[in-house]
């Protein structure tokens, strides 16, 4: 087999995977919203597929953020210090599905908190400028857009309130039960940062369950 060949089959394999990596991102979108072609062309041409290792920073604390993520495969964490100089895990993302530090991406402005590849991730990202593009030229991705910042809110929303009113029990079990895969794929510290208790907690928690 000549080198060309070689090149045009490896090309051939880069262009059906990142296929794979939008068609994802396309389904998820078509559960609310239906795309033309000219939509799934600006999406292809606007989110840029990478493959990142695991526990790879890719947003960090004290910068604009430069991307918006959306999670093909993988587990990614959103993390600060606080005045201890502990690790505060604030969400974790189960794929598929967005993530950034979204106030600041929108408004291009410092974020406080990090932005972790937990596993080796798939991801498709897109910058502000170029959401701003795809929205302006798509009125499918500007009506999905908005359906996206109304999920975040009602998210943050609702995970303020459980932290607020349930107990540390009922938020394990609430989280198992929504998304049982972070238990295999994320490490316990970073789930019982999130959960808003100290490690040995969590431990003490499922002990009792299983028993």
């Amino acid at each position: 087999m000549n080198s060309t060949l070689i090149s045009r089959n490896l090309l051939k394999d880069s262009i059906s995977y990142f296929c794979i990596m939008h068609r994802q991102l396309f389904e998820l979108i078509s559960q609310s919203i239906a795309l033309s072609e000219e939509d799934i062309r600006l999406c292809k041409l606007y989110f840029e597929p990478v493959s990142i290792p695991k526990n790879r920073v890719i947003e960090e604390e004290g910068s604009v953020p430069a991307y918006l993520y959306f999670v093909v495969s993988g587990f990614v964490r959103l993390f600060h210090y606080n005045d201890k100089g502990e690790e505060v895990t604030t969400h974790i993302n189960c794929p598929p599905g967005f993530i950034t530090s979204y106030f600041n991406f929108i408004n291009q402005t410092r974020s406080g908190e990090n932005l972790e590849c937990v596993t080796s991730c798939e991801l498709l990202r897109i910058t502000k400028t170029n959401l701003e593009l795809l929205i302006h030229h798509s009125a499918a991705f500007k009506d999905f857009s908005i359906i996206v910042f109304q999920q975040s809110l009602a998210y943050n929303e609702n995970r303020s309130i459980e932290l607020a009113t349930l107990s540390a029990e009922l938020r394990y079990c609430r989280m198992i039960e929504k998304y049982p895969e972070i238990l295999q794929n994320v490490p316990v510290q970073y789930i019982a940062s999130f959960l808003g208790m100290k490690p040995e907690s969590l431990s003490r928690i499922r002990r009792q369950m299983i028993n």
